[in-house]
């Protein structure tokens, strides 16, 4: 009976068949251990001398890591290990046996290891953050498809950009310039229009020479947009949303946590409501931390962020930033214009931003006068404005990096980890 090794459970006392490789192994005179792993999941291959013949011991003992191979055993329930069962192994045939894997059990440097990613990824630690980012990813569509969202996938090469094109790749479209998109966000615009509550899940690219730990040059998002939702509505969907994500993360991935030694009384904390501050108020707030040099009208960076965040045990709302931080398109506050209708979500733990999101513009004249403002190309947005001139509405929505996020949640520090082949500033490779 051939089974994969998340499906051992339902074989306890059964012989089968597992395809595997060999992750580690160690062995003695008289029995060997075998860490199997096969995509799924991993397991320990017990082979005792006196219980199989000489030369499957044998076999056992020689093979390398990485080697590929069908594992015959019988399952058993084991409590020492994490994952609770084990195989005790009646058979061994090799497919293809590895010669000098490169990644040994021993430590070896982070480029080492970036120049073999495509090998790194089989680790135990890439694995679970793989596993957690897949069921983020899962919980996402399950979350937007119960709440009545129409996925949407808007174009990967523009025309024009949402926020400049400053930090935009730009490529020839033929005779004309474009762009590799940094947001699906104005198209998602067009879509709820016509669909009501849409969201996107695609790559997104910025040009952004940063080197920081919370940035990749090649990133995915979540980006959903509502007609007829306003900016309370609009938190009120983000707080649900990504408690709904940890909590599947929980429920789901519990040995993954392990694995990565996450602390997950953290995360059981994450759930709405979430608490808020005004961008006013954090400015104060930062003023009693210390933070003596920030002036209202800065930007927040990585340490700020993360000394607002400090003063509360779960993700909090930063709300109504100054105009001028923020871009063209963002609602202006009814009683302030000196601030937008806009949050920036900051994840606990010195994870920073993980949403940004706000009340688009909807009044046509007031759009347009932004546009000019920021120096774009009114003929490049006419597309964009006529949604302002044709039964235009209020309408919200954000933007979630899932990079970010799996950081944040699997508890990993680097989001070079978070993706399975990163893009950095200067990574192209593999």
């Amino acid at each position: 009976m051939k089974t994969t090794i998340s499906d051992v459970s339902s074989y306890i006392g059964q012989e089968v068949t597992i395809g595997a490789w060999i992750s580690n192994k160690r062995s003695s005179g008289k029995i060997a251990f075998m860490q199997l792993r096969d995509g799924t999941g991993f397991i320990q291959g017990v082979v005792v001398k006196a219980e199989v013949d000489e030369a499957t011991f044998q076999t056992a003992k020689s093979a390398t890591q990485e080697t590929s191979l069908y594992v015959t055993g019988v399952i058993k329930e084991d409590e020492r290990s994490p994952f609770g069962y084990e195989m005790s192994v009646t058979g061994i045939e090799i497919i293809h046996e590895a010669v000098d894997y490169p990644i040994t059990p021993k430590e070896h440097g982070t480029e080492f290891l970036m120049d073999h990613r495509h090998l790194w990824l089989r680790s135990k630690r890439q694995h679970a953050v793989m596993k957690i980012r897949n069921e983020i990813i899962r919980a996402t569509y399950e979350f937007f498809n119960k709440e009545g969202f129409v996925k949407v996938d808007p174009p990967i090469l523009t025309g024009s950009a949402p926020e400049g094109t400053t930090e935009l790749f730009h490529t020839k479209y033929f005779d004309e310039d474009a762009y590799l998109s940094q947001s699906g966000q104005l198209y998602m615009e067009a879509a709820a229009i016509a669909l009501g509550k849409v969201f996107s899940f695609g790559p997104t690219f910025r040009a952004e020479k940063s080197k920081t730990r919370r940035h990749l040059i090649e990133f995915w998002m979540i980006e959903p947009e509502m007609a007829f939702y306003e900016f309370e509505d609009n938190l009120v969907v983000q707080e649900q949303y990504v408690s709904y994500i940890v909590q599947s993360v929980l429920e789901n991935c519990k040995l993954e946590l392990h694995t990565l030694g996450r602390d997950t009384s953290v995360l059981e904390k994450i759930t709405a409501p979430f608490p808020r501050i005004s961008y006013d108020d954090a400015i104060k707030l930062l003023h009693e931390k210390g933070f003596n040099d920030i002036e209202w009208g800065d930007d927040f960076g990585a340490p700020h962020e993360t000394a607002i965040a400090e003063s509360f045990d779960k993700p909090v709302f930063i709300t109504h930033y100054p105009t001028s931080l923020k871009p063209f398109y963002m609602q202006p506050a009814p009683d302030r214009d000196d601030v937008v209708l806009c949050a920036d979500l900051i994840a606990p733990e010195g994870y920073g931003e993980i949403i940004g999101g706000s009340q688009r513009a909807h009044d046509y004249e007031f759009l347009k006068q932004r546009l000019e403002e920021h120096e774009l190309d009114l003929e490049a947005y006419k597309w964009y404005l006529d949604l302002r001139k044709y039964g235009s509405v209020p309408h919200s929505g954000f933007g979630l990096g899932l990079e970010r996020t799996v950081a944040w949640i699997s508890g990993v520090e680097h989001v070079r980890e978070t993706i399975p082949f990163p893009r950095l500033l200067n990574r192209l490779y593999p």
